[in-house]
C-alpha cells in the first residue's frame, strides 16, 4: 500500500510514493484482467461440458440400442432415465461453478472497492474517475521534476558549502599544524634549556661534593696520621719499657755471675787465708750465702720468664695491632673508590670515622 505524501515529504518519499503507486496500478490492472479471462474460460469451459454431456448420454444410449437392438418401451424408459439423470449432473455441476465464479467476481470486486477507499484516503480524493490514476502519475511526475530541481540546486549548494568548508578546514589544519609546530620548538628549547640547568646543577653538585669529599679525605688522613702517630709513641713507649726490663734483666744476670765469681774467689780465699778457722762457721757461711745465691738465682730466672712472657704479649699485641691497622687503611682505601664511584660521602666518611674511634677504643682497653 503506498504511503500517504503532502507538502512537508520530501522529494525521495515522494518518488517511493509515487513508484508504489505505478506498482499497485499494474497489479490492479493485471488483476482486473486476470479475473476477466478467467471468468470467460471457466463460463465457456461449463458451456460446452453441458452440452457435451447430453452428446455423450446419447451416443451412449444410442449404442445401448445398437447392441441391445431391443426396440422395447423399458429400455426407452430406462434409456430417458439416464439421460434425465446425466442433465441433472451437469446443471447441479454448472450451478456450482457458476456460484463458485460469482464468489470471486464479488471478492475481486470487493478488492477493488479497497484499493479505491486506499486511494480516496490516500489523496484524499472525492471522484474518483478513469483518469484519476493518470492525473494522480502526472501530479507525481510533475512534483519529481520540480524536486528534482530543487534537489540539483540543493546539491550544488551543498557542494559550494562543502568546498567552503574543505576550504576552511585546510586553513585551520595549517593553522593548527603551524601552532603544534611551534609549541614542539618551545617545548625543544624548554627542554634543552632545563638539560642545561640540570647538568650545570650537575656539575656544580658534584663539584661541591669533590671538594667535600676532598676535606673528608684530609680530615680522616688527618685522625688516621694522628692515630698512627700515637699508636707509633705506645709502641716506642712499651718497647723503651721493654728495653728497661732487658737492661735490668741483663744486669741481673751479670750481678749473679759477679755474684758466683764473688763467691768462689771468697771461698778460695777463706780455704787459703782461713782453712785454721772454725770449719764450722765457715761451711755455716757457705750455706747461707749457696742459699742466698740460689734463692736469688730462682727470683731472677722467674723474673727473666715474667719478662719472656710479657714480650711475647707485647709482640702478639704488636701484631694484632698491626693487622687491625692493615685491615683500617684497607676499609679506608675501599671507602675513599665507593666515595669517588658516586657513593654517599658523607656516609662513608661517617663509616671511616667509626673505624677509626672503634680502634682507639680497643687500644685504650688494651
Amino acid at each position: 500500500m503506498a504511503k500517504r505524501v503532502n507538502s512537508k515529504n520530501t522529494k525521495a518519499e515522494i518518488l517511493e510514493a509515487f513508484a508504489e503507486l505505478k506498482k499497485e496500478k499494474s497489479a490492479l490492472e493485471a488483476e482486473i484482467n486476470q479475473l476477466s479471462q478467467e471468468s470467460k474460460t471457466t463460463t465457456k469451459t461449463s458451456v460446452n461440458s453441458i452440452s457435451k454431456q447430453p452428446e455423450k448420454e446419447v451416443t451412449k444410449f444410442m449404442n445401448l440400442n445398437q447392441t441391445r437392438n431391443k426396440p422395447s418401451m423399458q429400455y426407452t424408459i430406462e434409456n430417458l432415465l439416464m439421460v434425465q439423470s446425466g442433465f441433472g449432473g451437469a446443471i447441479s455441476e454448472l450451478s456450482e461453478k457458476l456460484t463458485s465464479e460469482a464468489t470471486k467476481l464479488e471478492e475481486v470486486r470487493q478488492q477493488v472497492t479497497e484499493e479505491i477507499q486506499q486511494l480516496n484516503n490516500l489523496h484524499s480524493l472525492e471522484n474518483i474517475e478513469e483518469n484519476t490514476l493518470d492525473n494522480l502519475i502526472q501530479q507525481y511526475e510533475q512534483s519529481a521534476k520540480e524536486f528534482e530541481t530543487e534537489f540539483s540546486d540543493r546539491q550544488e549548494e551543498l557542494q559550494q558549502e562543502i568546498e567552503s568548508s574543505k576550504q576552511t578546514w585546510s586553513k585551520e589544519q595549517q593553522e593548527h599544524q603551524r601552532n603544534i609546530k611551534e609549541r614542539n620548538e618551545q617545548q625543544d628549547k624548554t627542554r634543552q634549556r632545563d638539560e642545561e640547568t640540570y647538568e650545570y646543577d650537575l656539575n656544580l653538585q658534584y663539584n661541591l661534593d669533590i671538594d667535600q669529599y676532598e676535606q673528608n679525605k684530609k680530615n680522616l688522613y688527618k685522625e688516621l696520621e694522628e692515630f698512627q702517630q700515637q699508636q707509633e709513641k705506645i709502641w716506642s713507649e712499651r718497647e723503651q719499657s721493654i728495653s728497661e726490663r732487658e737492661k735490668e734483666f741483663a744486669e741481673v744476670k751479670t750481678e749473679v755471675e759477679n755474684f758466683k765469681k764473688e763467691l768462689e774467689s771468697n771461698i778460695n780465699n777463706g780455704k787459703e787465708n782461713g782453712r785454721n778457722i772454725g770449719t764450722y762457721q765457715a761451711k755455716v757461711k757457705s750455706d747461707l750465702l749457696a742459699k742466698e745465691v740460689e734463692g736469688e738465682k730462682q727470683f731472677y730466672e722467674l723474673r727473666i720468664q715474667s719478662l719472656q712472657q710479657t714480650i711475647q704479649n707485647q709482640e702478639q699485641r704488636i701484631k694484632n695491632l698491626s693487622a687491625q691497622l692493615d685491615s683500617t687503611l684497607t676499609q679506608v682505601q675501599d671507602l675513599a673508590v665507593k666515595a669517588i664511584e658516586g657513593a654517599s660521602n658523607s656516609r662513608s666518611f661517617q663509616a671511616m670515622k667509626e673505624i677509626v674511634m672503634e680502634q682507639k677504643n680497643q687500644q685504650k682497653k688494651s
